[in-house]
């Protein structure tokens, strides 16, 4: 097809604009400020799951107080009742020694209980020093969660306008085009990855291979209306004073 040299340069701004939309592309799949983000988001998981997990473990040993508590209370009443028997002096020989043997049993059994109450409550203060720090663990990360987020979002608005922009200049480029040769950039695009490129030094600026002698005097005496195409990827190729001619 035979389009003015012009035209034909206006493909060269058309493929300098679609080259910069693939970078804002790619750049959005690899925005150091989102990986951030993903990388605290995993982080935080972590921390909250780890504050979960102290929670558990807290509430079975708030339980697990509760229960000894009880039981301690329950020898501690039956300590005291025993202790009210003998006191009162109502009971026979035979009963004064089972309560005295009783006493001491539940003497025995309370020391037993008391010591697990506290062994219990220990390790309660620990799990709970634990909670603190995966507490505090965790509100570190949701700041610094937040900046990442606001960081990611700037980032990704500056992109938005860089996108914006470059689609307002190609629909300005696009206008210019006839149907035809915007349908070969096109499908050459989509295909190749690049449309059309300025043929510079005899060497195709899409593939950057250099084009044999032959090929270039094929070239040089082709009109200059003529839509070149680049014999080895495909690309248009824009002839100016810079291609060697």
């Amino acid at each position: 097809m035979n389009v003015e040299p012009p035209i034909q340069a206006e493909l060269l701004r058309l493929a300098a604009v679609d080259a910069e939309l693939t970078r804002i592309a790619h750049r959005r799949t690899v925005l150091p400020e989102q990986q951030e983000v993903a990388r605290l988001e995993a982080e935080r998981n972590a921390h909250s799951d780890a504050a979960v997990a102290v929670e558990i473990v807290l509430d079975d040993l708030d339980r697990d107080i509760r229960k000894l508590e009880g039981e301690v209370e329950a020898v501690r009443k039956r300590e005291e009742r025993d202790k009210s028997l003998l006191t009162a002096g109502t009971v026979n020989a035979k009963q004064l020694s089972e309560i005295q043997h009783e006493l001491g049993s539940l003497e025995r059994r309370r020391s037993v209980l008391e010591d697990e109450l506290l062994e219990v409550m220990e390790r309660r203060e620990a799990s709970a020093a634990d909670h603190e720090h995966a507490g505090a663990l965790l509100s570190k990360t949701d700041e610094e969660l937040g900046d990442a987020r606001r960081q990611r979002d700037e980032a990704l608005a500056d992109l938005e306008v860089a996108q914006t922009r470059c689609e307002t200049d190609r629909a300005g480029v696009v206008a210019k085009l006839p149907g035809e040769l915007l349908a070969i950039y096109d499908r050459q695009r989509e295909q190749h990855g690049v449309g059309a490129a300025l043929l510079q030094a005899r060497r195709c600026g899409a593939c950057r291979i250099e084009l044999d002698r032959g090929e270039i005097a094929r070239i040089a005496k082709t009109a200059p209306d003529v839509v070149v195409r680049c014999p080895e990827c495909g690309a248009i190729l824009v002839r100016t004073r810079e291609s060697g001619l």
